[in-house]
C-alpha cells in the first residue's frame, strides 16, 4: 500500500484536528508497512498501583491505528471506529512510555481493518493486542455543497 501522509503530516493533521490528543501521542515512524506511535506516559494516564490505566492504552491502540488508516488514504477527520477488541496481556513497565506498532490488515472503500500491539519501551513482550475496524466515509464531489 502506498503511502500518502508521513509521520510528519499525521502528526500535523493531530495537532491541527485532534489537539486533545496531541501533546501525548506521537507517530514515530511508518516503516513498509508498520506504523509505530508513541504515547508520552505521564501521571494523567496512572492508575492506583502506578501503572498505565485500560483506558490510556486502548487510546492509543485507536489514535495509532487511527494513523495507520490515515497514511494510506489520507486525512479523513470523519473516519470512526466501528468495531474494536482489545486484549490486555501484562502489566505495562513503570516509568516507561508505551509504543504501538499497527499494520493495516484491509483496506477497501468504505471500511479498514488494523492492528496494533502494544509494548512498554524497550520491552520485548506485548502489553497489548487490539484490532479495530474503522468506517471511512464516502469521498464527497469536489463541487458538492453540505
Amino acid at each position: 500500500m502506498d503511502i500518502v501522509m508521513d509521520a510528519q503530516a499525521l502528526n500535523a493533521f493531530l495537532a491541527r484536528d485532534f489537539p486533545q490528543v496531541a501533546d501525548d501521542h506521537v507517530v514515530e515512524a511508518i516503516n513498509g508497512d508498520v506504523l509505530t506511535a508513541r504515547l508520552r506516559v505521564a501521571d494523567a494516564h496512572l492508575r492506583p498501583g502506578g501503572t498505565v490505566g485500560g483506558p490510556s492504552i486502548f487510546a492509543l491502540a485507536d489514535i495509532a491505528i487511527y494513523c495507520a488508516i490515515l497514511s494510506r488514504i489520507g486525512p479523513v477527520a470523519l473516519a470512526v471506529t466501528t468495531n474494536a477488541t482489545i486484549d490486555f496481556m501484562r502489566k505495562p513497565a513503570a516509568g516507561r512510555d508505551l509504543l504501538a506498532r499497527c499494520r493495516v490488515l484491509k483496506l477497501g472503500r468504505s471500511l479498514a481493518v488494523a492492528e496494533a500491539m502494544i509494548f512498554s519501551d524497550g520491552a520485548p513482550e506485548p502489553v497489548a493486542r487490539c484490532s479495530m475496524t474503522y468506517s471511512i466515509p464516502p469521498k464527497q464531489p469536489e463541487n458538492s455543497r453540505l
